[in-house]
């Protein structure tokens, strides 16, 4: 008997306070994780190198409260999703998904990849990408220079 693969999580509201020192993240279930650094000014796209975790998280105008969605993890079981209050989205390569208005992502071979426009979204939009050696923060503070349309 195999286990099935994971599938699609819908997000649930969490709590998001911005700092200095990073994007601090309070899950439904009471954990709190820090995404450490100022995140890196991106405009429209963010790719992600193979093999890196990629975690997209859409804030509300306040900037208190947030969805995140994580794109293409195969650990993270469902119930640990579901009771975190983060959800998940699984692409194959030469896909996309919207995942929130104005979030789309996709695959391109090995590598995520995060198009979004801030202004459509309503909030701010971060992609945080890390392995177990490194973490980068990234906003995307623009949409992409030919539109959203151009990546459905």
């Amino acid at each position: 008997m195999s286990a099935s693969a994971p599938g699609d999580v819908p997000p649930t509201s969490i709590g998001v306070d911005l700092r200095e020192e990073g994007v601090v993240i309070e899950y439904l279930d009471g954990r709190t994780t820090l995404y450490r650094g100022i995140p890196e000014a991106a405009e429209g796209t963010v790719t992600a190198g193979p093999g890196k975790e990629t975690h997209v998280l859409v804030t509300d105008p306040t900037e208190t409260e947030g969805v995140m969605t994580y794109v293409n993890d195969y650990n993270t079981g469902e119930d640990i999703l579901r009771d975190s209050g983060v959800g998940r989205v699984v692409v194959e390569s030469g896909e996309t998904d919207e995942v929130f208005p104005g979030v789309i992502v996709g695959r391109d071979g090995q590598r995520n990849r995060v198009i979004a426009d801030p202004e459509v979204a309503g909030g701010r939009v971060f992609v945080f990408v890390e392995d177990g050696w490194t973490e980068e923060s990234y906003e995307i503070v623009s949409g992409p220079e030919e539109g959203l349309d151009a990546h459905r």
